[in-house]
Protein backbone atom coordinates (compact mmCIF):
# COMPACT_ATOMS: atom_id res chain seq x y z
CA UNK A 1 0.00 0.00 0.00
CA UNK A 2 1.63 3.48 -1.25
CA UNK A 3 1.54 6.98 1.47
CA UNK A 4 -1.22 8.22 -0.91
CA UNK A 5 -3.74 5.24 -0.48
CA UNK A 6 -2.83 4.69 3.13
CA UNK A 7 -3.64 8.34 3.31
CA UNK A 8 -6.96 8.01 1.20
CA UNK A 9 -7.69 4.70 3.16
CA UNK A 10 -7.55 6.68 6.35
CA UNK A 11 -9.53 9.80 5.20
CA UNK A 12 -12.36 7.70 3.82
CA UNK A 13 -12.79 5.23 7.22
CA UNK A 14 -12.52 8.26 9.89
CA UNK A 15 -15.10 10.14 8.08
CA UNK A 16 -17.61 7.12 8.14
CA UNK A 17 -16.75 6.15 11.93
CA UNK A 18 -19.42 8.75 13.35
CA UNK A 19 -21.94 6.88 11.73
CA UNK A 20 -21.53 3.76 13.74
CA UNK A 21 -21.67 -0.11 11.91
CA UNK A 22 -18.76 0.57 9.94
CA UNK A 23 -18.01 -2.88 8.80
CA UNK A 24 -14.67 -4.07 8.37
CA UNK A 25 -12.39 -7.36 7.38
CA UNK A 26 -9.21 -7.84 9.34
CA UNK A 27 -7.84 -11.38 9.64
CA UNK A 28 -10.40 -12.88 7.28
CA UNK A 29 -12.72 -12.23 10.26
CA UNK A 30 -15.62 -9.42 9.79
CA UNK A 31 -15.49 -6.50 12.96
CA UNK A 32 -17.03 -3.09 13.52
CA UNK A 33 -15.10 -0.09 13.49
CA UNK A 34 -15.42 2.13 16.51
CA UNK A 35 -12.66 4.17 16.39
CA UNK A 36 -9.09 5.33 15.26
CA UNK A 37 -6.26 6.41 16.84
CA UNK A 38 -2.13 6.60 16.53
CA UNK A 39 -2.41 4.91 13.62
CA UNK A 40 -4.24 2.09 14.22
CA UNK A 41 -7.92 0.95 14.00
CA UNK A 42 -9.79 -0.04 17.04
CA UNK A 43 -12.43 -2.80 16.52
CA UNK A 44 -15.24 -4.40 18.21
CA UNK A 45 -15.31 -7.76 18.66
CA UNK A 46 -19.04 -8.29 18.80
CA UNK A 47 -21.95 -5.98 17.50
CA UNK A 48 -23.75 -6.80 20.83
CA UNK A 49 -21.05 -6.12 22.71
CA UNK A 50 -18.45 -3.50 24.44
CA UNK A 51 -15.55 -5.57 24.77
CA UNK A 52 -13.05 -4.64 21.88
CA UNK A 53 -10.84 -6.44 19.77
CA UNK A 54 -7.97 -6.07 17.98
CA UNK A 55 -6.33 -2.48 16.88
CA UNK A 56 -4.57 -3.36 13.71
CA UNK A 57 -2.79 -0.57 11.23
CA UNK A 58 -4.71 0.92 8.76
CA UNK A 59 -2.75 -0.89 5.98
CA UNK A 60 -4.28 -4.43 7.92
CA UNK A 61 -8.05 -3.75 7.31
CA UNK A 62 -10.58 -3.23 4.54
CA UNK A 63 -14.00 -1.66 5.20
CA UNK A 64 -17.15 -3.23 3.61
CA UNK A 65 -18.48 -0.02 0.99
CA UNK A 66 -21.60 -0.02 -1.25
CA UNK A 67 -20.82 0.22 -4.82
CA UNK A 68 -22.46 3.61 -6.40
CA UNK A 69 -24.15 1.24 -8.81
CA UNK A 70 -26.02 -0.28 -5.78
CA UNK A 71 -27.58 2.56 -5.20
CA UNK A 72 -31.57 2.42 -5.35
CA UNK A 73 -34.15 4.69 -7.08
CA UNK A 74 -34.97 5.65 -3.18
CA UNK A 75 -31.63 6.55 -2.57
CA UNK A 76 -31.06 8.68 -5.79
CA UNK A 77 -34.13 10.51 -4.89
CA UNK A 78 -33.72 11.33 -1.44
CA UNK A 79 -29.88 12.44 -1.85
CA UNK A 80 -31.39 14.85 -5.24
CA UNK A 81 -34.18 15.89 -3.00
CA UNK A 82 -32.45 16.36 -0.06
CA UNK A 83 -28.79 17.46 -1.53
CA UNK A 84 -28.55 18.50 -4.60
CA UNK A 85 -31.74 20.31 -5.78
CA UNK A 86 -30.23 23.59 -5.43
CA UNK A 87 -27.04 22.17 -6.95
CA UNK A 88 -28.80 20.80 -9.77
CA UNK A 89 -31.09 23.39 -10.32
CA UNK A 90 -28.34 25.75 -10.78
CA UNK A 91 -26.88 23.76 -13.18
CA UNK A 92 -29.91 22.87 -15.20
CA UNK A 93 -29.08 19.70 -16.03
CA UNK A 94 -31.18 16.66 -16.21
CA UNK A 95 -27.96 14.28 -15.96
CA UNK A 96 -28.31 12.40 -12.53
CA UNK A 97 -25.14 11.51 -13.20
CA UNK A 98 -23.43 14.86 -13.19
CA UNK A 99 -26.21 15.59 -10.07
CA UNK A 100 -24.64 12.94 -8.12
CA UNK A 101 -20.90 14.42 -9.13
CA UNK A 102 -22.20 17.22 -7.49
CA UNK A 103 -23.46 15.99 -4.88
CA UNK A 104 -19.90 15.06 -3.96
CA UNK A 105 -18.60 18.20 -4.03
CA UNK A 106 -21.61 19.37 -1.61
CA UNK A 107 -20.77 18.75 1.88
CA UNK A 108 -24.05 17.25 2.94
CA UNK A 109 -23.93 15.29 -0.03
CA UNK A 110 -20.89 13.86 0.98
CA UNK A 111 -22.28 13.23 5.00
CA UNK A 112 -25.09 11.53 3.14
CA UNK A 113 -23.06 9.43 1.07
CA UNK A 114 -20.77 8.32 4.56
CA UNK A 115 -23.42 7.63 6.06
CA UNK A 116 -24.95 5.13 3.35
CA UNK A 117 -21.51 3.52 3.39
CA UNK A 118 -21.10 4.26 -0.97
CA UNK A 119 -17.65 4.38 -2.24
CA UNK A 120 -17.36 7.17 -3.67
CA UNK A 121 -13.71 7.68 -3.84
CA UNK A 122 -13.44 4.50 -5.49
CA UNK A 123 -11.62 2.45 -3.30
CA UNK A 124 -13.29 -1.10 -3.95
CA UNK A 125 -11.50 -0.81 -7.71
CA UNK A 126 -8.27 0.07 -6.15
CA UNK A 127 -8.34 -2.73 -3.59
CA UNK A 128 -8.38 -0.68 -0.59
CA UNK A 129 -11.87 -1.70 0.16
CA UNK A 130 -14.36 -4.89 -0.22
CA UNK A 131 -17.97 -4.80 -1.68
CA UNK A 132 -20.31 -4.74 0.79
CA UNK A 133 -22.80 -8.03 0.64
CA UNK A 134 -26.11 -7.25 0.18
CA UNK A 135 -28.15 -6.07 3.62
CA UNK A 136 -24.97 -5.60 5.45
CA UNK A 137 -26.03 -2.41 5.49
CA UNK A 138 -29.56 -1.81 5.26
CA UNK A 139 -31.22 0.38 3.06
CA UNK A 140 -34.22 1.01 5.39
Amino acid sequence: MTAEEKQLLLKDICARLSYHNLWMQYDNKDWLAIGYGHGRIELLTNPVSSATGPCPLIEEIKPYLRPMSSMTEEEKEELYHYYCKEIADNLSTPNLTWELRCCVSNSFGTDWLNAHYFDYRGLIPMGLALEAPEGMYKTE
